[in-house]
């Protein structure tokens, strides 16, 4: 069912997003990674034999870019995934304003704008997917992590509202929902290290994408929830 789909990932060159890339290929779709960081993603790109490109998501015009490019290489956009993110875990009373404003910019800006220049794309295509990889975070507030939490819940709110609006032109969206997943994710989010024995593996996240975009067109499911065992 994916076999030849056009299908753009954020945040590809590691965790998540590189583990949907490698899923993505193994059911015969045709992945676009893109990421912040160029090597990263040009080295992945090369061992998964697809295109790496750089796509700061801070960044509208990138975005344009990218979009604009891949429709002109491929004739459509088929699915658009919304995975770049990141997180700097600080109590309230000591959030910083830097950390806070790349959150906001990276987690909600970020997937807003991607989600904006994807749908302009497919309402004239009548068709195409938008998922967009939020967390549990963004359904329930952690000790802790409080304005990464606003920026996950801001993310869920914003996908309800593109489910409704996208539904009119042909166009599902749709959010996944993980609890904590074995990436390096972690290895910036906070400043003690993190206990990862129990956590999801990337792969987990990369196969609920996948059934989700291999759903009949006329099936929205809007929220998946990923948790591990207590």
């Amino acid at each position: 069912m994916l076999e030849g789909r056009v299908i753009v990932i954020t945040g590809a060159a590691r965790g998540i997003g590189r583990a949907i890339a490698e899923a993505l290929v193994e059911h015969g779709a045709e992945p676009v990674l893109t990421d912040a960081d160029e090597d990263a993603v040009m080295e992945a790109g090369v061992n998964l034999d697809a295109p790496g490109l750089r796509l700061d998501v801070r960044d509208e015009a990138e975005i344009e870019r990218v979009v604009a490019h891949v429709v002109e290489s491929y004739g459509a956009l088929d699915g658009w995934i919304n995975n770049a993110g990141l997180a700097r875990h600080q109590p309230v009373d000591a959030i910083s304003a830097e950390a806070l404003d790349w959150m906001w910019s990276v987690n909600l800006r970020g997937t807003i704008l991607g989600s904006k220049h994807a749908l302009q794309v497919m309402k004239q295509q009548g068709r195409g997917d938008i998922v967009n990889i939020v967390s549990t975070a963004g359904l329930t507030g952690v000790a802790g992590q409080a304005a990464y939490c606003a920026t996950k819940a801001g993310v869920r709110a914003f996908t309800q509202a593109l489910i409704a609006e996208a539904a009119a032109h042909g166009v599902r969206a749709m959010a996944v929902f993980p609890a904590g997943v074995d990436t390096p994710f972690w290895d910036e989010a906070a400043d003690q290290p993190t206990d990862r024995a129990r956590f999801l593996d990337p792969q987990d996240v990369a196969q609920a994408v996948i059934s989700l975009l291999d759903l009949p067109a006329h099936c929205v499911p809007h929220e998946l929830v990923l948790r591990y065992p207590k």
